[in-house]
């Protein structure tokens, strides 16, 4: 017998050999037809799995983002069960889930697949579920697998297994299809009831651009209708918040072949945007006690082999430069420049905690296919900071941080977030993470008991923290739920003893500081191209690149326009005339396409009454008033931020 504990507390006991199933339908039988994957201590397994050994056991059903997971992943084996019945003789590299739905990457040989077969695929699916399928694990040895693998001829599974160990491999078969898998999955393929077929992309195998490019299908699936429907209406939503489309419906940015890839040209409108945000974060920053500087693009290779970057993140660098026999780098981080300012002059406690701020400007290399308009991009400016400070100071600077995130938050209108609290992982120290496990032990202790005492909603990931100390990620959701990654908000043990960083303690001895990397408003890059979707390009007017059109009725009053026009700039508004020889139903047509909060018509009753007309965006009414009351009241909006 074996005794079975389950999230409640409760033990019961059954006997050997039991399934995950069978001990869900002793729970209750609803539970049992729910349940797609369970947790057998600290292993997910599929629901058919033998239990012959103690332990906790916990149910995943859709509801759960892990059974959420399964349900994906195995209706990505099934999308590649219909492609193999289709096109024999294709080879699959990987088909993992996302986060929402799936996809698969596929070698389709010198065939280039097309749309019209995209929705073939799908059909095939369909027909495919009319006879479910049951998920069935088979444990492999490597040899067999290889064999299996050789027959079909598919060199992409048997590059994967190579780098499997002997009595670690399993195979999955559904229907006619099986593939080398770790699994789990779902019980059977009747779960699945709708699946849509996103798109087609190129994928370059393990995502280097030297290998093969592979077809990518991205696909997602649901266990009832509603749900579909549900999420094809949302795509659409997302469709017209592209950030890519706004930006350039609205003149925001644009790339050019001869800059190259990744690197974002900011139009005049994308740079008043800019200029707004830094407005912002620099009045903000010097209330606070921020001291700003400005450092160079490029350093000596050996700035980074102090900072630990090129040995840790080396492949996200850009090559070097040879100047004089030695290396030079784009900078892919601000922080070793603002450490040798740090370093520059003496400090005493009296200068802590000591907070340095530049919009810096950093430079990574994305790999080609994973670059994506301005979310991920190679050149970078950053609303970077580094706050050097004593142990007994971190808990409040640590505070103060969190604390301005929210600020941000309240203006942006962002009303859902979360903080993602990154550690190391134990088994990694000397790798991925520098190798000092007692000091990771104390600052995720110190980082944790922060959140928890501001009562600041997180979650914790393993294995993503950064190489010198763990850090939150904040999550934010736009206004139709989508999710960005904003910022970052870094602890950092390890940098202040490799650059030799002191300050002279209460006890007049040096004492190395703990280092805050910070950047609540991450990069302008991601940034805007959160705000463009999240507002859907009608941003705030204190925000927005044109605050106000002038549009005068005809040539006529093309003077009064251009009188209003000056009144406007002088007192800091930004304002554009439309003097094109149009109708003016066209003119403000033109100007609602562009999202302009205001429109300021000016005709004959304008120039007898000395008054103005304001149209605006989105609505059909004009309002009169006099130029110099609406003045001051759009300028009250703009400093008030709304």
């Amino acid at each position: 017998m074996i005794q079975v504990s389950f999230p409640d507390g409760n033990i019961k006991t059954f006997h050997k050999g039991i399934t995950a199933l069978e001990i869900a339908e002793s729970i209750s039988n609803q539970l049992s037809k729910k349940v797609l994957v369970a947790q057998f201590n600290d292993n997910f397994i599929d629901v058919s799995t033998s239990l012959n050994q103690d332990g906790a056991i916990k149910f995943y059903t859709w509801q759960d983002s892990k059974g959420k997971e399964t349900f994906w992943h195995s209706s990505a084996h099934l999308m590649a069960e219909a492609i193999e019945s289709l096109f024999p003789g294709v080879q699959f590299w990987v088909g993992p889930p996302l986060e929402q739905g799936f996809y698969y990457d596929i070698d389709f040989g010198d065939h280039k697949l097309n749309e019209a077969e995209l929705q073939l695929i799908e059909d095939k699916i369909n027909v495919l579920l009319q006879t479910p399928s049951q998920y069935i694990r088979k444990q492999s040895s490597k040899k067999e697998a290889l064999e299996y693998f050789t027959a079909k001829g598919d060199v992409y599974k048997l590059d994967l297994l190579q780098k499997l160990e002997d009595g670690q491999i399993s195979l999955y078969t559904q229907g006619n299809f099986t593939d080398l898998c770790r699994g789990p999955h779902i019980p059977n393929t009747s779960f699945i009831k709708f699946v849509k077929l996103n798109s087609i992309a190129g994928a370059y195998w393990k995502g280097d651009e030297k290998n093969k490019m592979l077809t990518r299908i991205y696909g997602i699936s649901f266990p009832n209708k509603k749900e579909l429907d549900d999420y094809l209406l949302l795509q659409e939503e997302i469709k017209k918040r592209d950030h890519r489309k706004i930006g350039k419906d609205l003149s925001i940015y644009t790339y050019d072949d001869d800059i190259g890839p990744g690197l974002v040209l900011w139009m005049p409108n994308g740079a008043a945007i800019i200029e707004e945000l830094e407005k912002l974060a620099k009045d903000t920053e010097q209330a606070q006690g921020y001291k700003r500087v400005v450092t160079p693009h490029i350093a000596k290779e050996n700035l980074y082999i102090t900072s630990g970057h090129l040995p840790y993140y080396k492949e996200s660098m850009f090559p070097p430069m040879v100047l004089d026999g030695t290396n030079y780098y784009l900078k892919a981080m601000n922080c070793p420049h603002h450490h040798k300012i740090f370093a520059a002059e003496p400090k005493s406690y009296k200068d802590l905690p000591y907070r340095l701020a530049e919009y810096g400007t950093c430079y990574r290399y994305e790999q080609s296919g994973e670059l994506f308009g301005l979310m991920r991009v190679r050149c970078l400016h950053m609303n970077d900071a580094h706050i050097y400070c004593s142990k007994s100071q971190f808990a409040s600077e640590f505070k103060l941080v969190n604390d301005l995130y929210l600020y941000y938050f309240n203006i942006f209108k962002i009303e859902k977030y979360v903080m993602r609290l990154s550690l190391h992982n134990p088994a990694k120290l000397g790798q991925k993470y520098v190798n000092e496990p007692e000091l990771w032990k104390e600052t995720e202790d110190m980082v944790r008991q922060v959140l928890i005492e501001t009562q600041t909603p997180f979650v914790e990931v393993q294995d993503e923290a950064a190489f010198y100390g763990p850090k939150i990620d904040v999550q934010i959701f736009s206004a139709i739920g989508r999710e960005f990654t904003l910022a970052t908000n870094q602890v950092d043990f390890s940098q202040g003893r490799s650059f030799n960083l002191k300050f002279t303690n209460y006890e007049n001895q040096p004492e190395t500081p703990l280092i805050i990397h910070r950047a609540p408003l991450g990069t302008h890059e991601r940034f805007i191209g959160f705000l463009l979707e999240h507002f859907a390009g009608r941003l705030p007017v204190w925000l927005t690149p044109i605050q106000i059109k002038v549009l005068p009725i005809s040539d006529k009053y093309s003077q009064l326009a251009q009188d209003f026009l000056q009144k406007l700039l002088q007192n800091g508004i930004r304002a554009e005339l439309d003097s094109r020889n149009e109708k003016i139903g066209k003119k403000i047509r033109d100007a609602e396409l562009l999202k302009i909060p205001y429109m300021a018509i000016l005709g004959e009753k304008e120039l007898e009454q000395g008054t103005v007309s304001i149209r605006q965006h989105g609505t059909n009414d004009n309002k009169s008033c006099s130029p110099d009351d609406f003045i001051a009241e759009l300028k009250t909006s703009i400093n008030q931020k709304l």
